[in-house]
């Protein structure tokens, strides 16, 4: 039997770079394909066009903004998803705050001040302290400016916009991953386990070493746990 084809769907200001060692590693026995996240005024448009264009039935890995893509595509079509993995996300909605915080990061991006705002928010709340770090900051940056300012903008507009998805964790019913890197500050391991704990039967990975991007910081590390969650067996409820 073909084995089930997996969609990566990255986080804000990324793209199919982000999974670069997953494709690598993962694409020698089923198709492997990234969804670009951006096209689209909310997330239920990006949702929507993710699933237009989609397989029938497919795996489904988000990543942080991807990861919120992810629980609007198992809250419309959860018959479509035969396995899920959210990785380093929120399955809430946008805090007042956090909105807020985004006023003036979208001011600047619409000035040409994009690269400051993408160095500012990465640095504290990105990546773990490892011999890699630099190297994915330059290509967290390098996605971010490939993507352009408009995307930004549309990004930010979408999360501030955001539903809760608490309802949809507890409703989901396929094989489920919920990863983080130990060091994420952006979407930290307490929020994860909290996640795990609402959706029946999932799997909770913690990688050491590795911050908000687990797939470029810890790549072996997660594409074995990607293995893992590739063969974790559907359990009636």
């Amino acid at each position: 039997m073909t084995p089930e084809p997996i969609v990566f769907l990255p986080g804000m200001m990324c793209d199919a770079r982000l999974f670069a060692p997953q494709i690598d590693a993962l694409s020698h026995d089923r198709a492997v394909m990234v969804a670009p996240i951006h096209i689209g005024e909310r997330i239920e448009e990006i949702a929507s066009n993710i699933l237009t264009a989609a397989p029938s039935k497919f795996a489904l890995a988000g990543l942080s903004m991807g990861g919120i893509v992810a629980l609007e595509i198992m809250r419309k079509a959860p018959d479509r998803v035969t396995r899920l993995a959210l990785m380093d996300t929120n399955a809430m909605a946008e805090t007042p705050e956090r909105a807020a915080e985004r006023e003036p990061q979208i001011v600047k991006v619409r000035a040409g001040k994009l690269r400051n705002v993408m160095r500012d928010e990465m640095k504290p709340h990105y990546l773990a302290e490892t011999k890699y770090k630099a190297q994915i900051l330059d290509l967290c940056m390098a996605m971010a400016e490939s993507l352009g300012p408009d995307v930004f903008v549309r990004q930010s507009r979408a999360l501030q916009r955001r539903r809760d998805h608490q309802a949809t964790l507890r409703k989901i019913k396929c094989p489920t991953l919920v990863m983080c890197g130990e060091f994420d500050a952006l979407c930290p391991p307490q929020r994860h386990k909290f996640m795990a704990e609402m959706i029946p039967h999932a799997t909770l990975q913690i990688l050491g070493d590795a911050g908000h991007l687990p797939t470029l910081e810890q790549p072996d590390l997660t594409n074995d746990v990607l293995r893992e969650w590739m063969l974790m067996p559907w359990v009636l409820q």
